[in-house]
């Protein structure tokens, strides 16, 4: 589990649309870490949520796109 794959994969998210649709579409956590990890991000959700709080101050606030994307981020599909 690494902080750095967490980073990847969240500068990931912001860049790549088809990326983060593909993600997005799966409704529930299990099945988005198991998609990421797929990916090749060996990283926990909660590292994921931990670096998003770091790189969003507005995520640390309490509803930014990253600190919710494994939770509750509607399917955009």
């Amino acid at each position: 589990m690494s902080v750095e794959q967490a980073k990847a994969f969240i500068e990931r998210m912001k860049t790549d649309e088809a990326f983060r649709e593909k993600v997005m579409s799966i409704e529930d956590a299990a099945g988005r870490i198991a998609c990421i990890r797929s990916e090749g991000y060996d990283c926990t959700e909660q590292e994921i949520n931990e670096e998003a709080q770091v790189v969003g101050g507005v995520a640390a606030a309490g509803g930014g796109m990253y600190s919710i994307m494994i939770h509750s981020i509607p399917k955009r599909c």
